[in-house]
């Protein structure tokens, strides 16, 4: 193993921890605003909440886990759904659920240990799932890239999504370094210049902005009243066993990376904790749900600067930049079609990385059992199934596929070896 640059607990030189703080910075804000762009949300107080919930979950863990919490993926399509049935507060009362469950598997794996989770949850259903997450916004992106805002297709549109979309390519695979961590930032930029030059960009927002504003919060009992309806319930806290699994991932890399054993020491109850808790504090403040981000733990492996005060300095400055309006309005004046272009990359290795899970853990789909959990998943979660029962009761997606698909592995009988 070779000897960290900076260890967890080491206090760096003001000048480098700015700069590292501004590269991890940098390699989670792309895809951070990302998610309230596609659901609706805003974007400045994912930026806040994204800071507050690395804060608390670097509290929670007691400094012993270097991670950086940005918003989920997983929820984007169940956060839509939400909305559309009962409003944004609707869906954040569902995130704030569904960050309970964090808390409460988290307080489990306290008392009986991990070996459960990891039984209910293996890759053959983990790995499905994701792809769902992926494959299942494909047309999302798609029409993001290619119909203007009436909805019709536009050359001019699609011509900025593949553009964006081949420079994000053009970083990810020859980027080197700094450039190698950042290529949906970089998409993004190369994209929204483009755009300009083909006049879908609109400055005045920028121009009329304040340099500090407070955001449009989402605050219950103050900008609406929270009620649970299991409709939203059904939408969003199943996903939990999506973003669950996603963690325990992330945190068996971390310990690699840091050559640390993280489920020991501080404990995984503790991170998921962590999780969960940053989870319900950004559904009290109207951001998205959180997660742990992979996107800073390779900037851990490449830098090899560990402290977990790199992670303070950048969730700092993710909550400063939220208060400031003309970051928040500039934000705002990206393009449809550039988001596009950056979302069909992003999705795809969404879908990609739950093939990757299973082909890490060797999952035999020559056992009939492993290819009917996979395939019953993938053709409910990507339809778009929904059981409805009366007119308040409904299950759908992803959440309906997951279901399914745990309750598949419990019940269908394991292979004999041999047979």
């Amino acid at each position: 193993m070779q000897k960290p640059a900076l260890d967890i607990h080491e206090i760096p030189s003001p000048g480098k921890w700015f700069l590292l703080s501004i590269q991890h910075l940098f390699a989670m804000f792309g895809s951070t605003v990302l998610v309230p762009f596609l659901t609706g949300l805003d974007p400045a107080i994912a930026l806040i909440t994204s800071g507050i919930g690395t804060l608390t979950f670097i509290l929670i863990t007691k400094g012993q886990m270097p991670s950086y919490l940005g918003s989920s993926f997983a929820f984007i399509a169940p956060i839509i759904a939400a909305k559309a049935s009962g409003g944004p507060g609707a869906a954040m009362m569902g995130a704030f659920l569904a960050g309970l469950v964090y808390s409460i598997v988290a307080i489990i794996i306290k008392r009986l240990g991990s070996g459960w989770i990891m039984k209910l949850l293996p890759s053959v259903v983990v790995g499905p799932v994701i792809m769902v997450i992926g494959l299942g916004l494909a047309a999302t992106a798609v029409n993001m890239a290619m119909n203007d805002a009436d909805g019709k297709y536009s050359l001019t549109n699609f011509s900025v999504a593949l553009v964006t979309l081949a420079i994000t390519i053009v970083f990810s695979i020859f980027g080197r370094g700094f450039f190698s961590i950042i290529p949906v930032l970089l998409g993004i930029i190369g994209g929204y210049a483009f755009a300009y030059t083909q006049g879908l960009v609109d400055f005045q927002k920028v121009i009329d902005a304040k340099w500090f504003a407070v955001p449009d919060f989402t605050i219950p009992f103050l900008t609406y009243t929270p009620g649970i309806s299991w409709t939203i319930i059904l939408l969003m806290v199943p996903v939990a066993v999506v973003t669950i699994s996603e963690h325990i991932g992330h945190q068996i890399v971390l310990g690699n990376v840091i050559n640390r054993d993280l489920f020991q020491k501080p404990g995984l109850h503790r991170s998921l904790l962590g999780d969960g808790v940053a989870t319900m504090l950004a559904s009290l403040l109207g951001g998205p749900p959180s997660v742990t981000y992979g996107e800073n733990i390779g900037v851990l492996a490449i830098t090899r600067a560990y402290s977990v005060y790199l992670f303070v300095g950048s969730a700092v400055m993710a909550i400063v930049f939220g208060f400031v309006g003309k970051i928040s309005a500039l934000i705002s004046t990206i393009p449809t079609p550039v988001m596009g272009g950056v979302s069909i990359l992003l999705f795809g290795i969404i879908a990609s990385s739950g093939l990757r899970t299973m082909i890490d853990d060797k999952i035999d789909f020559g056992e009939k059992r492993n290819l009917v959990i996979a395939s019953v998943i993938l053709v409910l979660g990507i339809g778009g199934a929904v059981i409805h029962i009366g007119q308040s009761f409904q299950v759908e997606g992803m959440a309906l596929s997951a279901i399914i698909g745990v309750l598949l592995n419990l019940v269908l009988p394991e292979a004999k070896k041999g047979e």
